[in-house]
């Protein structure tokens, strides 16, 4: 993995800083943060978010008969297992 910042682009801000003098110090560090977190966001993963929220409502969805079903022909131990079933269904879907 590569350098957030090189370190000439380092100096280079510490330079510009003594020459700028306390003044601008506030803008020379600015600039340097906004360079770290434009490569931090460049190297992180894309996420599916919009790919999770169906699955979610849907999950929500299909919870509500099969709890109902699942409580009246196991009491508890039907409940405990729909929803154990549900949030590792879940859980599988948005690590793949």
């Amino acid at each position: 993995m590569g350098e957030l910042v090189r370190r000439e682009e380092a100096q280079a801000a510490l330079e510009a800083r003594r020459e700028l003098g306390v003044a601008y110090e506030d803008e020379v560090v600015d600039a340097l943060v906004e360079k770290i977190e434009r490569r931090l966001a460049e190297r992180r993963p894309k996420t599916r978010q919009g790919a999770i929220t169906p699955l979610v409502l849907g999950s929500l969805g299909l919870s509500i008969p099969l709890i109902a079903i699942a409580g009246s022909a196991a009491g508890l131990a039907g409940i405990i297992a729909v929803c154990v079933a549900i949030v590792l269904v879940n859980v599988f879907a948005v690590r793949r």
